[in-house]
């Protein structure tokens, strides 16, 4: 094995010592007997699209589901998916908005 210097060896010691420091303080530290209770209303995302000349105004809302990761959305009043991630909410916003051409030189 190889030997270790002075130096080296005081920084182990170091980095153990902080180290069963930040565990006797997590360890210690104030720990909620549960999680607080998720609102079941979480998001709300109100889109106003005015590429038609009028403008068009949609509303997501995120509702609480069984899973904290996913959420029950209703689109202008209606259901439109149950225990749907974030990410696929906003793909289907992606989807449900394509762009509009714009004709710049006229």
């Amino acid at each position: 094995m190889y030997q270790r210097s002075r130096k080296y060896q005081q920084k182990i010691t170091q980095n153990a010592k902080a180290k069963a420091e930040r565990e006797r303080r997590r360890i210690e530290g104030h720990h909620p007997d549960y999680p607080p209770e998720l609102p079941e209303l979480r998001r709300k995302l109100v889109i106003t699209d005015y590429d038609t000349g009028t403008p068009v105004t949609h509303q997501f809302e995120l509702y609480r589901s069984n899973r904290i990761d996913c959420y029950n959305v209703w689109v202008d009043g209606r259901l439109w998916k149950e225990r749907i991630g974030w990410s696929k909410v906003l793909e289907g916003l992606r989807k449900a908005m394509p762009r509009a051409r714009i004709d710049w030189w006229n």
